[in-house]
């Protein structure tokens, strides 16, 4: 059976944490757990999951949410309320009826007094993580059989009706997801026309039926560039000497939001080396079969716009195509020459020093699920067997969730985010002499969950903005700082420092509260506050 750990970090001493690992949410499989009632439990809901799966598109958590209750054994006392057809809802009647739900919310708090959630959804989050594996030859020591079979079973899950994968397991099929998926399943051990439902024969049927892998989208161009069954070539430049340009200048990577510009940052690293992944008999295989015409044919120059109608939510203006292709044509083959790829050599250089910051400053948890691979990926290319390589190896469980549709890969966690929203609940309820327990336990957590100190270095030359004071959406290693998760949970504190410390424990300290005051004003009004 799978069982969640929480706040372990193991033995492994490329992992490390600055809080004792308060928040984290990782899964193993221990062959020999549960008992038959308990196995049998977890299968039902899995089938039940699997019979409703066109009509209920989310799983409902319960893998975890069996778990816990188990641990506690939990039994719930207080008798579920009935409100007949025009009968008055009493104040009793309420009051139960919240109790009952409080009782439950309580038994459902973690160890550490964080409350657990899925955060997940998107198809295109997991087939790039087992393609940095796959690629360094690092996808059996990761994901034993066990892990792949529950991959695999969220990928069935949430396959739609027309055989393709939505840009979101509730989304219309799309070129992009249904590719990546496709090549997943294969890389994971599936045949040409296996997989449950003969899930890789409808995919691959979807996908030359709306064009072929050729007018996949941006991003997966890249990916499939970077695997080896598409061409550099076929791609829109993303060249790493973009970070040469001057800060103010409105094209410089620094200006882009964090996500967008810490994407690009290792695809631009990517780019610039024209860095392909071995070519195994498996690609070859590949190659076949997601086009409608032989691989060697394509004049790849030609469909570097080309994007199938299902993917193409905002086209691109003229200007956009313009720009590309004068990169395209004039700026790219000249800095692969002859002095100029000199310049590519120190652009490449600052773009790999930019990425170890990131990794460093997130304890290589990085910004998000979109960026981890590719970081993963970029630090394998510079050094194979370097520290940096098998730090980021370490971290992977941390984006791990399982359900009972299988093992599916979190954008990041929300501990922080739900606890300070759970909290708040419980502390409405005013029942504090029921949850006393609860409300301390999830005090102790947020307080030891802010983030204490700034980005490391000088920052500012990194593009980051001080964090000091603020609280993340996941957990505090993660780093980054969020403006709502920040007001959210220091309003938990305020909260807690008006009610008794022997029954929430010790109020946070004032200066810690200061300091989330100043970065919530510096996140809004930049002239009036003393960043420090």
């Amino acid at each position: 059976m799978w069982r969640l750990k929480i706040a372990e970090g193991g033995n492994d001493p490329d992992i490390y944490s600055t809080n004792n690992f308060l928040g984290r949410q990782t899964w193993e499989f221990d062959p020999d757990a549960g008992t038959l009632e308990e196995r049998a439990e977890v299968e039902e809901a899995r089938r039940n999951f699997w019979k409703n799966r066109n009509v209920v598109k989310p799983s409902s958590d319960l893998l975890w949410r069996f778990q816990f209750l188990r641990e506690k054994k939990f039994k719930q006392t207080i008798p579920q309320v009935k409100i007949e057809d025009g009968e008055e809802i009493s104040y009793e009647k309420a009051t139960s009826a919240l109790r009952r739900s409080v009782h439950l919310c309580t038994a459902l708090q973690a160890s550490d007094g964080h409350w657990c959630a899925e955060n997940s959804g998107p198809m295109f989050y997991f087939p790039p993580l087992v393609f940095s594996l796959y690629i360094t030859g690092h996808l059996n020591a990761i994901f034993s059989e066990e892990y792949k079979k529950e991959i695999l079973r969220y990928i069935y899950c949430h396959q739609n009706e027309d055989g393709g994968w939505g840009l979101h397991i509730e989304g219309h099929s799309t070129m992009f997801c249904t590719v990546l998926n496709y090549i997943c399943m294969r890389m994971l051990g599936e045949g040409r026309d296996g997989g449950k439902d003969k899930a890789c024969e409808r995919a691959r049927k979807w996908i030359l039926d709306h064009g072929s892998a050729i007018a996949i989208s941006s991003w997966g161009k890249t990916w499939l560039a970077i695997i080896g069954v598409y061409e550099w070539a076929g791609c829109n430049p993303m060249p790493p000497e973009f970070w040469f340009l001057p800060s103010t200048s409105p094209i410089h990577p620094g200006n882009l939001l964090c996500y967008c510009r810490l994407t690009y940052l290792p695809m631009a690293y990517l780019y610039g080396k024209k860095f392909v992944g071995p070519i195994t008999p498996l690609i070859l295989q590949i190659r076949e079969e997601i086009y409608n015409e032989p691989y060697e044919k394509f004049n790849w120059r030609r469909v570097r716009h080309l994007c199938a109608k299902e993917d193409n939510y905002y086209p691109h203006t003229s200007i956009q195509i313009l720009f590309w292709d004068a990169i395209y044509t004039f700026g790219e083959p000249l800095l692969t020459r002859w002095p100029f790829n000199k310049l590519r050599e120190k652009a490449l250089k600052k773009t790999m020093d930019q990425i170890h910051y990131e990794d460093e400053s997130s304890r290589y948890i990085t910004i998000g699920c979109i960026e981890k691979p590719l970081d993963m990926l970029a630090c394998w290319v510079e050094d194979p067997h370097g520290d940096y390589f098998r730090r980021h190896l370490a971290r992977i469980m941390d984006y791990v969730w399982i359900g009972e549709d299988g093992i599916k890969m979190q954008s990041f966690g929300s501990q922080v985010w739900d606890t300070s929203l759970a909290l708040q609940a419980l502390i409405a309820s005013n029942l504090s002499d029921e949850t006393g327990p609860a409300l301390k336990e999830g005090h102790s957590f947020i307080k030891n969950s802010q983030v204490t100190e700034n980005p490391p270095g000088d920052f500012r030359r990194m593009f980051r903005h001080i964090s000091k004071g603020s609280w993340t959406f996941s957990d505090k290693d993660h780093g980054w700082q969020v403006s709502d998760c920040t007001a959210e949970s220091m309003k938990c504190c305020l909260l807690f420092s008006m009610m008794p410390p022997e029954i929430v424990g010790e109020k946070m300290e004032p200066q810690k509260l200061f300091d989330s005051v100043n970065i919530l004003l510096s996140l809004q009004v930049r002239e009036l506050v003393a960043f420090k």
